[in-house]
């Protein structure tokens, strides 16, 4: 899930400010949380986050399918297919994963960033259009139907698996592949209601008071 753009950087601290007046101020904030707020929820970053979450379910299909082949493997010769998948799996699911950390710890910096860049000042009529109404809804409904479908997988499956039809193998893959829907339906829930707190407790709080002219 990571992006190749940087993340802007924070604002300067107090006793370096140079920003001429509040206009000034605000144009630079209202560009930064712009950038900011389609890092952080635009639709590639949705697109990122499905994308890697899907490789690394295909890594874990590779594992699950190596499990699958232990289990019927009478020899050593046997196993050796088993062997290669869960060779091939790791190479796909380790990457998948990192990367996938990797975004999560990226999305908490543009957050923090957020908060500092909001916490400048106030203006209600660029604001406005940082709220993002309609994407936070799209990732909280994506991201619920994800996070459902993970969570029957994972209770579903061992709850229902029957002795002698439903080997561990395919018990411990099922689970596995609901686990990391429910894990990715509950990141992208995670940011749609930090960015709905975001919205309340920054852009729609009380108005911050001019500061411009006390650090100029």
């Amino acid at each position: 899930m990571p992006s190749r753009s940087p993340l802007p950087p924070p604002p300067p601290p107090v006793g370096v400010r140079t920003w001429p007046d509040r206009d000034a101020l605000l144009g630079d904030r209202a560009v930064v949380l712009g950038e900011l707020v389609r890092s952080f929820l635009g639709p590639g970053r949705l697109g990122a986050l499905w994308t890697w979450a899907g490789t690394a379910a295909l890594g874990w299909s590779l594992v699950g399918s190596a499990l699958l082949t232990f289990e019927d493997a009478s020899d050593a010769l046997g196993a050796v297919p088993g062997v290669i998948l869960l060779a091939a799996g790791a190479a796909v699911l380790v990457p998948a994963c990192v990367l996938l950390v990797v975004g999560v710890l990226r999305d908490l910096r543009a957050h923090r960033l957020l908060v500092a860049w909001g916490a400048l000042d106030r203006d209600p009529e660029r604001d406005g259009r940082l709220r993002r109404p309609r994407a936070s809804l799209a990732w909280l409904l994506l991201s619920s139907v994800l996070c459902a479908a993970g969570l029957f997988g994972c209770v579903a499956v061992p709850a229902t698996a029957r002795a002698g039809q439903e080997t561990y193998g395919l018990v411990t893959w099922l689970m596995g592949l609901g686990f990391l829907a429910w894990l990715t339906g509950l990141t992208g829930l995670v940011k749609a209601f930090a960015h709905r707190r975001w919205v309340l407790r920054v852009l729609a709080g009380a108005p911050a008071a001019p500061r411009v002219a006390a650090e100029g």
